[in-house]
């Protein structure tokens, strides 16, 4: 499915551009993209105005756990980024992975994160909250002990932000590869992928090079 062009916008699309492009996103654009030169929404938000009025629901969900939510930065792309392992998705990982960094996360931290593994040097609070979203992303569940784990350290308000959040990139991902619109995103073709079972191995230096590994 191809870029809208703003411009033959009208009615409630139009209004659903206002509120994603104009909106407190805009505040994030040099981390996470929005739009394109022209303009055009990228990634899900331009998939959100096939159907306006649902759209809108999803694109402010999205809105509160970013900027309403009580879960740190840190916490809150290392999610992310776990969800567009867990799901192969090229662009949430693309659009996010500066962001992760931006919030604190290192790049040897965001390579054990592309392997599915439990990165180092997260504190108690953050470790666990991977252990979650791992679970989440993966098994779709918590088992009794991982949600009285989780209960215990986070607490139920943060458990259940999280909960929504990986819910809400899944939701993401799933229309992304269903409508399979443009991505700016580079190409990783012959890339080592996760999902296989492969693992990249790492580049010359002292920290793993991540700019080129992403899922598939």
């Amino acid at each position: 499915m191809g870029l809208t062009d703003p411009e033959t916008l009208t009615g409630p699309r139009r209004a659903l551009y206002d509120a994603i492009a104009g909106g407190p996103r805009r505040q994030q654009r040099g981390q996470v993209p929005i739009a394109d030169e022209q303009g055009r929404l990228l990634g899900p938000f331009g998939l959100m105005l096939i159907a306006p009025e649902v759209g809108d629901a999803v694109q402010r969900l999205g809105a509160a756990l970013r900027f309403q939510s009580g879960l740190s930065p840190r916490v809150r792309e290392l999610a992310i980024l776990t969800v567009a392992v867990a799901t192969g998705c090229e662009f949430e990982w693309w659009a996010h992975e500066q962001a992760a960094l931006a919030a604190g996360l290192d790049p040897a931290q965001l390579q054990s994160i592309l392997d599915g593994s439990l990165p180092e040097g997260l504190t108690g609070a953050e470790r666990e909250a991977a252990r979650v979203c791992l679970a989440l992303a993966h098994r779709h569940r918590l088992d009794d002990d991982e949600y009285a784990s989780a209960e215990r350290t986070l607490g139920p308000v943060t458990l259940a932000e999280l909960t929504w959040l990986v819910g809400y990139y899944s939701t993401l991902a799933l229309a992304l590869a269903v409508f399979a619109p443009p991505s700016p995103a580079p190409s990783t073709e012959g890339q080592p992928s996760p999902s296989t079972g492969e693992q990249p191995s790492p580049s010359t230096g002292d920290q793993p090079d991540t700019s080129s590994r992403k899922p598939r």
